[in-house]
């Protein structure tokens, strides 16, 4: 099903005042008995390459792809392809041993010299781990791996190899590794349609042991109403990140509807653009942007944030001034800005009015609208800008005042990764002209310090000089939200990050 043909369908089936809409053949309710899990997917990529981009993330939901490493439900970076990864005492050599048995879904195993290839190519295509280009790698046999990080210590390796973007493929033996790379996971792809729905099958060969569903179907549905729709009719079995207004229908029905909610580490934040934005009016936009109001309209769903990470944390220790409209009328006026008949702040004649962009998914559409809102009644006009994908478009473009992005901020209980992301020089989202060389001189000790209290405090540095300048502002961090039909389990519901979904012990219930 194609998402917006699929979504009318749905619209036009509730208008009707039906509740499930018809058979299989016409695209209905799932028939009962059968054991493919059907879900919803709120991205839909062009390649199913893991270690491109971010497509790793969704190879790994989909089941096909794995990590010598995984996240477990506490965060902890456990064994998954590899037994274990340990560091001498001068921190600059890992070795790395595999476990039995792993295989691809051909059947080929898995080597130490295949890893070791996999991580020069994710170098090679991924520039946010290019640095991996630079380490030398040794197979001492099949199961050993090997790396030398050279004359600097890298104290957060282990992680990295955690991430999906490092899920290993064939690199021999496929031939399409945009449409059908050959990976070690417990499903492979039997339908791709690129941004589109995707169907995966049983892998049989699965080094893990036995694989409890059929198969499974991901339908791109972007927006919330379709997902709600699509669960109220009997299309999908599960999904993740639900809405704040369908978290509340779901709570209504328990009988219906399981609902798991965990503490999570995606954070809802905005960039602003500092190459188009006076400091003055980026400053008043964070004093006017109320993220306790957004939480509240959001309840169920969000937190409002306190900085990028869980305020618990010993990296989240910073200063985040609050909401103070008035304040930010006089730093504008002061900067020479008049309110016009219009009640809109204007400068030599221009009126103030700022292009928002967004993307609907993560309920940045309703952060969209209430910033609008917000910003609206301070005196500063706006007009909102949609995307479905943000990273081909306004994020590198850089053409908005306002990017609104969700993006798993803690990805196991350190501060780097985020960091490195949105404020290191050159990263992949500092695109709208952050720039210090304080800032970076921190990031720099931050990469190699290995003291869990000291890594703590560079990162409350780094994130305090990103919050004075007005770089940004961290609106909320989401609570992992998933519903389920009854029997319906394993679906990453308990773990609080979004890259995982079907593994070998899903099961739909039937």
């Amino acid at each position: 099903m194609k998402k917006r043909l699929f979504a009318l369908f749905l619209v036009i089936c509730m208008l009707a005042g039906m509740t499930a809409c018809g058979s299989k053949d016409d695209g209905g309710e799932a028939p009962a008995g059968d054991n493919i899990l059907r879900t919803a997917a709120s991205f839909a990529y062009p390649s199913l390459d893991v270690h491109k981009e971010y497509y790793g993330w969704y190879t790994s939901i989909y089941g096909l792809s794995e990590s010598l490493f995984r996240f477990d439900e506490n965060a902890k970076s456990v064994p998954c392809l590899a037994e274990d990864a340990v560091t001498d005492e001068v921190g600059t050599t890992w070795t790395i041993t595999l476990k039995d048995g792993v295989t691809f879904s051909n059947g080929d195993p898995l080597t130490a010299d295949m890893v070791i290839r996999n991580l020069q190519r994710i170098a090679e295509v991924n520039s946010r781990f290019a640095y991996f280009g630079d380490y030398t790698y040794e197979a001492p046999d099949e199961k050993t791996i090997i790396i030398h990080t050279g004359d600097k210590v890298y104290p957060m390796l282990r992680n990295d190899l955690t991430s999906p973007e490092f899920g290993m493929m064939d690199l021999d033996a496929t031939t399409d590794f945009d449409k059908n790379p050959i990976c070690t996971g417990p499903f492979v792809i039997k339908e791709f349609n690129p941004e589109g729905d995707v169907e995966v099958a049983r892998n049989d060969n699965y080094w893990g042991g036995a694989v409890k569903l059929d198969g499974a179907i991901f339908y791109y549905m972007q927006e919330d109403d379709p997902k709600l729709l699509a669960m109220q009719s009997g299309e999908i079995d599960c999904y993740n990140s639900v809405s704040s207004a369908a978290l509340e229908i779901y709570q209504k029905e328990p009988d219906k509807y399981n609902v798991e909610v965990v503490a999570g580490t995606r954070l809802q934040f905005y960039i602003l653009n500092e190459n188009r934005l006076d400091p003055s009016v980026r400053e008043a936009i964070n004093l006017i942007v109320d993220k306790d109001a957004i939480a509240e309209y959001l309840k169920g769903t969000v937190s409002p944030a306190t900085s990028p990470f869980p305020a618990s944390a010993a990296y989240s220790q910073v200063t985040i001034p609050g909401v103070d409209v008035a304040k930010a009328k006089e730093l504008l006026e002061a900067d020479g800005y008049a309110l016009n008949a219009d009640g809109i702040y204007e400068k030599d004649g221009k009126p103030l009015k700022l292009n928002i962009c967004y993307y609907a998914a993560r309920s940045l559409d309703t952060d969209a609208i209430l910033i609008q809102e917000q910003l609206k009644a301070a005196g500063i006009d706006s007009y909102l800008t949609v995307e479905e994908d943000p990273d081909s478009t306004y994020i590198a473009t850089a053409d908005f005042d306002i990017a609104l992005y969700c993006m798993i901020s803690d990805k196991c209980g350190d501060p780097q990764y985020f960091i490195d992301s949105t404020l290191a020089d050159g990263a992949y989202y500092n695109v709208a002209g952050f720039k210090s060389d304080e800032c970076q001189a921190l990031i720099e000790q931050l990469r190699v310090e290995t003291d869990p209290a000291k890594r703590a405090e560079l990162a409350n540095q780094i994130l305090q000089i990103a919050i004075d300048d007005n770089a940004f502002g961290y609106v909320g961090l989401f609570n992992h939200t998933t519903v389920l039909r009854p029997g319906v389990s394993g679906f990453a519901e308990k773990i609080p990050f979004d890259f995982y979904g079907i593994d070998a012990n899903t099961t739909k219930g039937n």
